[in-house]
């Protein structure tokens, strides 16, 4: 091949740079927002492409704009583009539902997470009025955490729309909590469930135990386990901001699930023995991608 014509085939080579920017900002919509912020940084005409509407329009969620709504009093704080409003529910949660709710979304991946606070949750008044005390707690997002004064028979229930989570996507429920540095009782025993359903399904079930604790065992119940051991039983996680939290179980909303106002995800928490507790104190259910 002579030069002239090496020269020529040179010239009809396409170069990605070369492609429209709708075209490019197609492909990238497909990818994640992690994949399309390190794509903004090949060349100006891929930066140009991560940074358009389109692209960041597919990362959000269909409801985005009425999150914002409900977070801010009917008045949706200004916003230059769709990415600015991604990084806006992505750098930190947002309060809605009254301030009861936090909805965030999961930054690499564009995924709603949802937060139920103390005050959404079912939790049990056998006692009366003063098996609770609601208070504010300078470690929590919301207004008030319930710590629980006195009870015996103890579970606590959350329920969700299965719309309000992203589908097609592997969620695990988690219990936010904390224990009282004094007073604490009955927390310690490994004979405490959590049930994860969806659409009245059950989808995961554990045994688990909020405080391992061997000698207060032994003390309440006079003898260890009768098998010995805790094999298998959940135990909590603490936490940079020093909530424990303990996963209650996982769950996978798909989409036929996402599109019915009927369908739930309800979630529960139970100790199955009757005896005094106190101590506990609940700061949400938290729902995040796995």
């Amino acid at each position: 091949m002579d030069t002239a014509s090496t020269a020529t085939a040179e010239e009809e080579v396409t170069r990605l740079e070369d492609l429209p920017e709708s075209c490019l900002a197609h492909v990238l919509a497909l990818t994640s927002p992690r994949d399309a912020c390190r794509c903004a940084a090949v060349s100006p005409s891929f930066r140009e492409a991560a940074e358009s509407d389109a692209v960041w329009d597919r990362f959000l969620p269909p409801d985005y704009r009425a999150v914002l709504l409900r977070c801010c009093s009917g008045r949706p704080p200004p916003l230059s583009s769709k990415k600015d409003a991604y990084l806006r529910l992505s750098d930190g949660a947002v309060l809605v539902d009254g301030g009861d709710t936090a909805v965030w979304l999961a930054r690499g991946s564009g995924a709603k997470c949802v937060a139920l606070s103390a005050r959404k949750l079912s939790l049990p008044w056998d006692d009366g009025e003063f098996s609770w005390r609601w208070t504010p707690h300078p470690r929590s997002r919301f207004a008030e955490v319930a710590q629980l004064v006195h009870c015996t028979g103890l579970d606590i229930y959350g329920r969700l729309p299965a719309a309000a989570l992203t589908p097609a996507t592997d969620y695990a429920a988690y219990l936010v909590f904390d224990v009282a540095d004094e007073g604490h009782r009955g927390l310690s025993f490994p004979d405490q469930e959590t049930t994860v359903a969806v659409g009245g399904r059950a989808a995961s079930r554990h045994a688990v135990c909020l405080r391992p604790d061997d000698d207060e065992a032994r003390k309440f119940r006079g003898m260890a386990r009768a098998d010995g051991g805790d094999d298998g039983v959940r135990q909590p996680a603490l936490r940079d901001d020093r909530w424990s939290e303990i996963e209650m179980g996982r769950l996978r909303i798909d989409d036929a699930m996402a599109v019915k106002e009927e369908e739930e995800v309800m979630v529960s928490f139970e100790v199955l023995e009757w005896y005094p507790k106190r101590g506990l104190i609940v700061e949400a259910v938290k729902f995040r991608p796995v």
